[in-house]
């Protein structure tokens, strides 16, 4: 993706389809005058919406031209945006007309891209935006609000204020090695990088849920035939997905529904049922998928017939995914049960059907996804970027307070923190290669 904001861009900044309105977006030096050509209106007052007719390549509507003037604008640049009637026609053929007059197609995601080159906003809160045009939930999209708010770039920008101070006076003892003055005490080194190391492991604490807010979870449902799976899975998922009978093995191939779990997106999986040889093929796949997508999956719903005895088949799955995070189901709680949940303490009594006990599961899904109780203060980190560089701050800051245990000489702990200080600026974007930024902004979608 070129980096210049010498040209003029110009995309439909609204979903493909049709709607009620559509926005085509121009951003650039030249943007009014492409406005200009679109509509034969020459003067514009800024921030203030005008109705114009906008001619097109080959359509022509009346619209609301909307000038934002630079810098005061999304991208920093001179914008205008043309809402128009939500025709994927009428919409096209006004970007032919402003390509035409001058502009040329944006790149994905090179709006926002714009606003972090031109300071509108930091690399942290340009992620954020597509992170909250992809939100499905209202947990992913009230924590990548956040973001875009600032939160996790001023825990960042507090921790690397501390760093620079400490860097700033070991450096300061490093120009009068001679008169041996040193303007933070040795044994002061320690402690505060200790300090700022809790903090980034305060951040750190948290990842796991954030991954999960963020990403989605995949939870297979596992079993042995008839226990009540695809049942707990159209209970779950809130429609009849998956055919249900009384005849063990109707499930053949993996199921998939994506649904919301206490803010959570999840990918339910339900499975063919697990069990010895068989002499059908087709079973016989079915169930080799059950047992990889059970080994693979975030989570396991391991399910129990809680009305039938409990067989080797069932001690089986339990052994096999006692390693892993899982929960544990006994199903048809609403027959006349064979076992009582005292003996596997951890089986949540489920009845399907009747919808008794699924929101305690719901819970107890989300519980162990996360970590924690979800509804708690969301996270302030959801990005695996992140997580990453914050992992090698804390290491780099690790070593750096071995050395000042060992009193090494002052050049050696500023050196390790000038590198955890390098990774925290690639958080933010203050200190970031090319190809990052060409890989995070190509995952954006053209108009934004």
């Amino acid at each position: 993706m070129p980096f210049s904001t010498d040209d003029t861009i110009v995309a439909i900044a609204t979903p493909a389809g049709r709607g009620g309105i559509g926005v085509v977006r121009i951003s650039g030096p030249g943007a009014l005058q492409c406005a200009s050509a679109l509509t034969g209106h020459e003067h514009f007052q800024p921030r203030h919406a005008t109705l114009v007719r906008v001619t097109g390549a080959d359509a022509a509507d009346q619209a609301i031209a909307t000038w934002f003037q630079a810098p005061a604008s999304y991208t920093g640049e001179h914008v205008v945006e043309i809402s128009a009637h939500g025709s994927p026609v009428l919409l096209r053929s006004i970007v032919r007309a402003a390509i035409a007059a001058g502009a040329r197609l944006a790149e994905p995601g090179e709006f926002t891209l714009r606003a972090y080159l031109s300071g509108r906003m930091d690399l942290v809160q340009a992620e954020a935006v597509a992170d909250l045009v992809n939100a499905v939930t209202p947990l992913q999209a009230r924590a990548a609000f956040d973001q875009l708010e600032g939160t996790l770039t001023h825990r960042v920008a507090a921790i690397d204020a501390a760093l620079f101070d400490l860097s700033a006076r070991l450096e300061a003892s490093l120009d009068f090695p001679d008169e041996g003055y040193h303007f933070v005490e040795p044994s002061a080194v320690a402690s505060e990088i200790d300090d700022v190391r809790r903090q980034i492991e305060s951040l750190l604490a948290d990842a796991r849920l954030g991954r999960m807010i963020r990403e989605g979870a995949q939870v297979v449902i596992a079993g042995r035939p008839n226990v009540g799976k695809s049942t707990l899975f159209n209970a779950l998922a809130g429609a009849g997905r998956a055919i249900v009978t009384d005849i063990p093995g109707t499930t053949r191939d993996l199921l998939t529904e994506a649904v919301e779990i206490e803010g959570l997106a999840v990918t339910l999986v339900d499975t063919a049922g697990i069990h010895g040889h068989t002499a059908d093929a087709v079973e016989s796949e079915g169930v080799s998928r059950a047992r990889r997508a059970a080994e693979h999956a975030d989570l396991a719903l391991v399910v129990l017939d809680q009305s039938a005895p409990l067989g080797p088949e069932d001690q089986e799955i339990l052994d096999a995914t006692s390693a892993r995070d899982r929960v544990i189901v006994a199903s048809k709680a609403d027959l006349p049960a064979a076992w009582n949940t005292s003996e596997i303490p951890s089986a949540l009594a489920v009845a399907a059907v009747s919808g008794a006990g699924l929101e305690e599961l719901r819970a107890a899904i989300a519980r162990t996804l996360a970590g924690r109780d979800v509804l708690r203060d969301g996270p302030a980190i959801t990005n695996m970027r992140h997580v990453t560089l914050l992992q090698a701050a804390l290491t780099a800051l690790t070593r750096a307070r071995d050395a000042a245990d060992r009193q090494t000489p002052e050049e050696f702990v500023a050196a390790d923190i000038a590198e955890a200080r390098a990774a925290l600026e690639e958080v933010t974007g203050r200190r970031t290669a090319d190809d990052t930024l060409n890989e995070i902004f190509s995952r954006f979608c053209i108009g934004k």
